[in-house]
């Protein structure tokens, strides 16, 4: 069977550029903010927080409409495509107003629980803007996902390029200011923001008139030589109902990937509060170390998305041994990458922190956290990669249990080792949560990795290996028979 290195790599690698010009314009866009004092970082940093929290809940509607997508079209159902498409977009609209009408209610309130003072005063100023511009963010990641789900990770990349080219341009002259514009401070920030992903997000409507999905499918088609499908041909997806049954299957797909970036970042939250007890050297090196490591943490998740889209593509397809193969190539790939980091990150420490700052005790924190580190991406890139297969597969539950035992016990190894070790122990308690996590990921999936005992054929070929004679056609005509139960609709298992 030939492998999915190529597809995996040809989908990764648009989603690891659209990842980390994101990073980018975000740091740029921090050190433009920082030449207003603290009050104006803190702002910024809370409402960026809040953003991330808001992510998680994102997550389950643009994750799981990629999925169903995927699955439709690997089973040429296009009209479950249709409705998923459409119930993405009810989702979308529902879910930004009851996230952003309610933000903007309270976002005095919001402010003053976290910041104090001036800061709470700008970070209020901020979230006036960020919350009605709320649904930009939503709209456009589903409508990415909806690119991705139909095997176009490349339309995504260039509009998240086109966004963050648009706010490194915006963030000085509104920001600053600049010729007629005058100086807005932090409210700035919040408008170019706001102003890049509107201008990016009117483009991609354009986009999106042109059916992506079908356009793919059609290129796919003749890439591999197979025939269009015949009406009423396609594989049945088990899907039934209208769009609010669609809706359904598009949150229960999104669940676990929601759910798995919630906890990430809870934990991720409290590690941070382990590492504040050491001093402000320890946090701000942490916070440099941090910020390196996501140029290869983001490999890890873009090969996460290739590797849904294929996963969920192959299921709605209903080809099970291409299913399984995609795995040992997502495992070895993702194995490749983490490695490499692993590498990079122990031997390259001192002069990728030298990049960012040459305070001496922060630099010490720093290359003891990346460090430190090397023992934790390996198993990381793993869990991230594979899970993501997993989840679009259908097996969300393992992969949830997995993460989240393994994330618990991070915490318990972080604040258990923190009192002999020191921060060090607290950067050892990742290295612990995500050797477990794999581990148990293997456990708990272990029955799906085997070959089934007995194959289903693939209903596509399955006529052509029939060994039983075809019986003689009747001459006598025959009134039309009634359609078996095997037609039937029958409801499709949720994705968990």
């Amino acid at each position: 069977m030939r492998g999915h290195t190529s597809r995996l790599a040809a989908l990764a690698v648009p989603v690891y550029a659209e990842l980390l010009s994101g990073v980018i314009a975000s740091v740029i866009g921090t050190l433009w903010v920082a030449g207003l004092g603290g009050a104006a970082v803190a702002a910024v940093t809370l409402a960026g927080t809040v953003e991330n929290l808001l992510l998680g809940l994102v997550l389950v509607v643009s994750s799981g409409t990629g999925v169903r997508l995927s699955h439709a079209l690997g089973a040429g159902d296009h009209a479950e495509a249709a409705r998923t498409t459409r119930a993405a977009w009810q989702l979308c609209a529902v879910g930004s107003l009851a996230l952003a009408v309610p933000g903007f209610l309270l976002r005095d309130r919001l402010a003053g629980v976290f910041l104090d003072g001036e800061a709470a005063v700008r970070a209020a100023e901020y979230l006036t803007v960020a919350f009605p511009a709320f649904v930009l963010f939503f709209a456009q990641r589903v409508a990415d996902e909806l690119f991705k789900g139909a095997g176009d990770t490349r339309t995504p990349m260039r509009l998240a390029l086109l966004s963050n080219a648009l706010l490194l341009a915006l963030d000085p002259l509104l920001i600053l200011g600049g010729g007629p514009l005058p100086a807005l401070g932090v409210p700035g920030a919040a408008l170019a923001l706001a102003a890049s992903r509107a201008i990016a997000f009117a483009v991609t409507l354009r986009l999106r008139g042109r059916r992506p999905e079908r356009r793919s499918e059609w290129r796919s088609r003749r890439r591999s030589g197979r025939p269009e499908p015949r009406p009423g041909a396609a594989r049945a997806t088990g899907a039934a109902g209208g769009t609010r049954a669609a809706a359904v299957r598009i949150v229960r797909a999104g669940a676990p990937f929601g759910l798995d970036f919630t906890a990430r970042m809870a934990v991720g939250t409290a590690q941070l509060g382990l590492v504040a007890g050491f001093g402000v050297a320890a946090v701000a090196g942490y916070g440099v170390g941090y910020r390196v490591l996501l140029v290869v943490t983001m490999a890890f998740y873009a090969l996460r998305q290739a590797a849904a889209i294929e996963a969920a593509r192959l299921t709605g397809a209903g080809e099970d041994g291409a299913l399984r193969s995609l795995r040992r190539d997502t495992g070895r790939l993702a194995a490749l990458v983490g490695a490499v980091a692993a590498l990079l990150s122990a031997t390259l420490a001192t002069p990728l922190t030298t990049l960012f700052t040459d305070d001496r005790a922060v630099a010490a924190q720093s290359v003891g956290f990346l460090r430190m580190a090397a023992l934790y991406l390996l198993p990381y890139a793993l869990v991230v990669a594979l899970g993501g297969a997993y989840q679009a597969a259908g097996a969300g539950r393992p992969v949830v249990l997995a993460v989240l035992l393994g994330l618990g016990a991070q915490l318990a190894t972080s604040a258990a080792l923190s009192g002999p070790w020191g921060v060090s122990g607290v950067w050892l308690g990742p290295a612990v949560g995500a050797a477990l996590q794999l581990a148990l990921l293997a456990a708990l999936t272990r029955d799906r990795a085997q070959p089934d005992s007995t194959p289903t054929p693939n209903p596509r070929t399955a006529a052509t290996l029939d060994p039983k004679p075809k019986p003689k056609p009747d001459p006598k005509p025959q009134a039309a028979p009634l359609p078996s139960a095997a037609h039937a609709p029958q409801s499709l298992q949720p994705l968990e």
